[in-house]
């Protein structure tokens, strides 16, 4: 399997775990040996591929679409987050303020008032 294809369906399968964890389709996020599973490749080879091509871990990719969703549920849901996305509550909150430097119920409470800003 060509670099390309591997990184392809890779990312292909993380989109659709987190959108089928945002849906509530999926009942846990996928690892890493999920996704060698789906994309029969040894999870080195894959990690190796995946940071060759994008620049970026399989987990930086992993987190950066965590995020996102994140941020998007926590604007437009008003339910817990961590839960949804099969996280610890604590855990999502320190991963959370880790990256974006406010927990989450602070972003949710920012965006809340800028858009009543607005």
């Amino acid at each position: 399997m060509v670099k390309k294809e591997i990184t392809k369906q890779y990312l292909f399968q993380l989109y659709k775990n987190m959108l089928d964890l945002k849906q509530g389709k999926a009942d846990r996020a996928l690892n890493i040996r999920d996704f060698t599973m789906l994309i029969p490749i040894h999870p080195v080879p894959l990690s190796n591929t995946i940071k060759e091509a994008t620049g970026h871990s399989t987990l930086d990719l992993y987190e950066e679409r965590l995020l996102h969703i994140s941020k998007e549920l926590l604007i437009t849901q008003n339910l817990i987050i961590a839960m949804l996305l099969t996280y610890d509550p604590y855990n999502f909150a320190r991963f959370f303020k880790a990256v974006r430097g406010l927990t989450p119920k602070k972003f949710r409470q920012q965006q809340f008032l800028s858009a009543k800003a607005l």
